[in-house]
């Protein structure tokens, strides 16, 4: 077996059916004010903040994740982030599954 690296450009999205892999992913690269309307997912969604702020809407709550920070939402909940004031947010954003299932809520 030979394993083979993928080059991943800023805000590529990543099916793993794909390449092999059980999980989907998307490398965000945003700006301020930048972000995605209200959705969910059949499956968990894992965001792995490496820069940056985000204002993340989950359920009925409200949080800022910042560079260093993990934040895992759960299958089923709504949820929606906003790119902060104070530099671009770059991120991976993991889904558990291998293919993307997004319910857009408005």
């Amino acid at each position: 077996m030979t394993i083979q690296p993928i080059d991943v450009a800023r805000d590529a999205n990543i099916e793993g059916h794909l390449i092999g892999s059980p999980v989907s992913i998307i490398r965000e690269y945003a700006s301020p004010g930048a972000g995605p309307r209200l959705h969910r997912h059949p499956y968990a969604e894992t965001f792995v903040i490496h820069d940056g702020r985000a204002l993340f809407t989950v359920g009925d709550e409200q949080l800022v994740g910042v560079g260093g920070q993990v934040l895992v939402v759960p299958a089923l909940i709504a949820h929606r982030f906003e790119v902060l004031d104070g530099g671009i947010y770059e991120a991976t954003h993991v889904h558990a599954n291998d293919r993307f299932i997004t319910e857009w809520l408005e």
